[in-house]
């Protein structure tokens, strides 16, 4: 896939202002944003760990793979982490459930996940070139914070249950698109982070190609252009489906794909075993000057609006 995209249209990132949990938006639906993050029942959720478990059968255990060169601490704990960054929107549900013992659910764990913007810039690393040919992170004009956007943690719930509201990723070369995650069990939330802890398992969430180039052709992401790395390209992905990371993805609405869509994976992990970190698979290569993984100086706390905290 090249970047020579048509030029749909879903808002621009200036559009729209994310502000506890509140979206507005100017030309993109509201109604978008509400149908691909609302919240449903937990009945389906204890419905399928119950099966998963009655039956002493267990998914494989996740692979670890490397956590890449854009991992940053102290990241917050919250359920919304677009910060006003604008993109499709994406809901994401992640189950994490402990694939020695029947995977039944690890209530309790803390998830946490990060990902690059619709063009390629991860928050903490905003001058790092995503390749071909994008405006620069600057230009978007948006209220995020350059230091934590796109950044959080969720705890599960009694289901193993976390549930994130955020948009679809953007690429950047030599990868394909992905969002980074890591599932941490032991630690606390404390000052709106998540302290302590082991980490248990430390992979990435894929995207099928023929979607994520769906989606690479509306705005803002149509505005980078180049060469798209794909899922059988990947230095990461190691075409093992679900157990490697591919997400199962739902449209909001099959007819209009920027409306959204919501994806779900079950994460198999062994809650008994840390995980450093240092798996399989290159991730890219960090830039010249970019942070030490230190929580960034100057970073909202947890309950700080993006207005009041945004970065000049």
């Amino acid at each position: 896939m090249t970047g020579n995209h048509r030029n749909s249209s879903i808002t621009r990132r200036r559009a729209i202002a994310v502000t506890g949990g509140t979206v507005a938006a100017g030309g993109l639906a509201v109604t978008g944003y509400q149908s691909a993050f609302a919240d449903t029942t937990d009945t389906a959720e204890a419905t399928a760990t119950a099966s998963a478990t009655s039956t002493g059968a267990c998914m494989t255990l996740m692979s670890s793979v490397t956590e890449g060169p854009y991992h940053l601490d102290g990241a917050l704990v919250r359920k919304d982490i677009t910060e006003g960054k604008s993109g499709v929107p994406l809901t994401l549900r992640l189950t994490v459930v402990d694939a020695t013992d029947g995977c039944t659910p690890v209530k309790g764990a803390a998830v946490e996940i990060w990902h690059c913007d619709a063009w390629g810039y991860y928050s903490g690393y905003t001058t790092a070139n995503p390749g071909g040919s994008a405006p620069a992170e600057s230009e978007d004009g948006s209220t995020a914070n350059d230091n934590t956007y796109l950044r959080g943690y969720q705890i599960a719930n009694a289901n193993g249950v976390v549930k994130f509201e955020t948009i679809f990723p953007g690429w950047y070369t030599p990868r394909t698109c992905h969002i980074h995650v890591k599932v941490h069990t032991g630690g606390e939330k404390e000052d709106g982070t998540y302290e302590g802890g082991t980490v248990n398992y430390t992979g990435q969430l894929f995207f099928d190609d023929t979607i994520a180039e769906e989606i690479f052709a509306l705005e803002p992401y149509s505005q980078h252009s180049g060469s798209y790395t794909t899922l059988d390209d990947d230095m990461v992905y190691d075409g093992g489906g679900a157990a490697s990371g591919l997400l199962t993805l739902k449209a909001v609405h099959e007819a209009d794909p920027s409306q959204g869509y919501k994806g779900s994976l079950s994460l198999a992990i062994d809650p008994d075993v840390e995980n450093t970190g240092a798996g399989s698979g290159g991730g890219g290569t960090p830039p010249s000057g970019a942070p030490s993984g230190e929580p960034p100086s100057g970073a909202p706390s947890e309950s700080a609006s993006p207005s009041a905290s945004a970065s000049s």
